[in-house]
């Protein structure tokens, strides 16, 4: 290695570790002040490592009333749209990628125009539609729109894409069908994109707040978003309170990607694979 590409490398990793301790700063912030006492919220100079640590925020988060429901809530929801996802958008992206049908990509440029249309558009139209079907206040009206996402259908087909067509040919000549092929075959040379799409599913429905509070009507039924939300007043707000709660909410997302993080790389890749 010339001196030229050494000193590269050592600026290269420099000006990483700068940017992720930059990007470190709010997570840290966070837990300093989740365990900082009333009085030293506001203390000057700031205090990054509180002089007299505490654990009674958390105390204060776990005793109000509906946060452990809201918990449950929240990984209810999470479950059904990682579930309801992968299996809808595997069985959609096996269709367009290894079956032929008329019209095939016509159906699967439908599926990519719908990716340009803001989540939030949908809101009313989804709302009137749960309404019809008598599942306004109800947790599936927040897991039926995962059903279809345009996202997973389109990284999935990719996937899908890249694995030759022999491996179909050669399930057929053992005598097993399409969905045979598709659970024996292809699901496990897909299990990293599977995977991936887990935990960016598992993000999306873990945080999301906006369609939980235009579907959910009565508290017993609230995600925990929507009650870490409640947490800031007009007038004051408990920021030791709100920053343990936003720790909470960090915690189960942290254990998934630190479990499944050697998928999440690889799997970002497939996109670019084949077309």
């Amino acid at each position: 290695m010339t001196i030229r590409k050494c000193l590269q490398s050592i600026a290269f990793h420099i000006l990483a570790a700068l940017i992720s301790v930059i990007a470190l700063v709010p997570f840290l912030w966070m837990i300093s002040t989740s365990l900082k006492s009333s009085g030293a919220l506001l203390a000057v100079p700031i205090q990054w490592i509180p002089e007299e640590p505490t654990l009674q925020a958390y105390v204060r988060l776990f005793s109000l009333t509906g946060i452990l429901r809201s918990i449950v809530n929240s990984f209810i929801v999470t479950a059904g749209a990682v579930v309801f996802t992968l299996a809808s958008s595997s069985l959609a992206a096996f269709a367009l990628s290894k079956i032929e049908f008329r019209g095939r990509e016509g159906v699967f440029m439908l599926f990519i125009a719908s990716m340009m249309l803001p989540s939030q558009v949908l809101f009313i139209p989804l709302y009137l539609i749960m309404n019809n079907l008598g599942l306004v206040n109800n947790l599936i009206a927040i897991i039926l729109p995962y059903l279809f996402q345009a996202f997973a259908v389109f990284m999935l087909r990719q996937q899908m894409m890249s694995i030759p067509d022999t491996y179909l040919d050669a399930a057929a000549i053992d005598g097993a069908g399409l969905l045979r092929s598709f659970i024996t075959v292809f699901l496990p040379m897909c299990r990293t994109a599977l995977v991936t799409l887990a935990i960016i599913i598992s993000m999306n429905a873990w945080n999301d707040y906006l369609m939980p509070l235009v579907i959910l009507t009565s508290s017993e039924n609230y995600t925990l978003p929507i009650i870490l939300n409640s947490l800031s007043g007009q007038f004051k707000t408990g920021y030791d309170l709100l920053m343990a709660g936003s720790l909470v909410s960090i915690v189960p997302l942290l254990v998934v990607y630190i479990v499944f993080q050697r998928y999440f790389a690889s799997g970002l890749q497939v996109g670019g694979i084949k077309g």
